[in-house]
């Protein structure tokens, strides 16, 4: 990837910071907390320790903060970083408004400029996740994190890619572009729906990249959209999503 996609995606999420404020007041007040732009439950798929009392945590490319919200409420001492000032204004609004003592900086998850080892637990939700080069961002959370420490990532599933129409129509049932060498795409010049610069790697492709930073994988899943839903969302059709999956989640440790 040549263009300078760290820019591009920052400008894109400040223009786009105010329509993600409702969305993120509503997740900031959650009881029973959700993933994903289909709202799969915590309940299920377990991505936060359950007592995070004492720990350091970090999310990377928080947006609105609800994630790090979350975690102040399980006992965490939260860190959130963004590269957009204008999604960070509303976390720290929102934060305000529930109580929590959260530490938001403006910065590039790929290079935090924060002390080595200093947190337990790492987490993005569609954020360093899909917005940053994989290699990148995963050693910088590798460096980030003490020995033992887990990080827990959500973003599109690699079928959601491959399924997606090159102008930027919602996906279908046909392969669009190869799965060999897959890097992600550049969504800034298509038809529909145009935004950022995102990556995304086939499977095997990702496991090397744990592997030769040396995270070790304890789990993995594939969400798919509930039997309930029936509208187009985040350029998937409800019943593409039912078939086929549309978010994974990767669940790594640094070894002690």
């Amino acid at each position: 990837m040549d263009r300078d996609y760290v820019t591009i995606n920052r400008d894109i999420w400040d223009a786009e910071a105010a329509h993600w404020v409702a969305m993120g007041a509503q997740r900031w007040a959650l009881d029973a907390l959700i993933w994903g732009n289909w709202g799969a439950a915590e309940a299920l798929l377990n991505l936060l320790p359950a007592d995070l009392a004492g720990k350091d945590a970090i999310e990377l490319g928080c947006g609105t903060g609800y994630v790090s919200g979350w975690m102040a409420r399980r006992g965490a001492r939260v860190t959130g970083i963004d590269i957009s000032a204008g999604q960070l204004a509303t976390a720290r609004q929102l934060a305000d408004q529930h109580g929590a003592d959260i530490t938001f900086i403006e910065g590039n998850a790929e290079a935090t400029g924060l002390a080595e080892a200093s947190f337990d637990f790492a987490i993005s939700e569609y954020g360093a996740a899909i917005w940053c080069q994989p290699e990148t961002w995963l050693r910088e959370a590798w460096r980030l994190l003490r020995p033992g420490g887990r990080l827990v990532f959500l973003g599109n599933h690699p079928l959601v890619l491959l399924c997606s129409p090159l102008n930027g129509a919602p996906c279908d049932l046909t392969l669009h572009r190869p799965y060999r060498d897959m890097w992600g795409a550049d969504w800034t010049q298509v038809e529909f729906d145009p935004t950022g610069v995102c990556f995304n790697l086939t499977m095997s492709g990702w496991m090397a990249v744990f592997l030769e930073i040396g995270f070790r994988v304890t789990n993995y899943q594939e969400i798919f959209i509930p039997d309930h839903q029936t509208e187009t969302s985040a350029s998937v059709p409800a019943e593409w999503g039912k078939k086929y999956p549309v978010e994974q989640v990767w669940h790594l440790e640094k070894p002690a």
